[in-house]
C-alpha cells in the first residue's frame, strides 16, 4: 500500500489553501467535525480496505494497492 498526493499540484494547492482556512478541516465538507478532519475518516476507513485504490474525498491523497 502507498499513499500519495495527487499529481496535479493546481488540486493539492487549492486543498492546501482552503484546509489552512478551515483549522485542517476538508474543505470539500461543510460539517467541522473531527470525522472530517484531514485526512478524513472516510479515506482511513478505506485506506484500511486491501481492495481499494483511489482518491479520498477531496481528491488530495491517492491509495494504491
Amino acid at each position: 500500500m502507498k499513499i500519495t498526493l495527487n499529481p496535479d499540484e493546481n488540486v493539492v494547492q487549492t486543498i492546501r489553501d482552503g484546509l489552512e482556512k478551515t483549522g485542517g478541516y476538508c474543505p470539500c465538507r461543510l460539517e467541522r467535525t473531527e470525522e472530517n478532519k484531514c485526512m478524513c475518516k472516510e479515506f482511513r476507513e478505506q485506506i484500511k480496505d486491501p481492495e481499494f485504490e483511489g482518491y479520498c474525498h477531496c481528491m488530495l491523497y491517492y491509495k494504491n494497492k
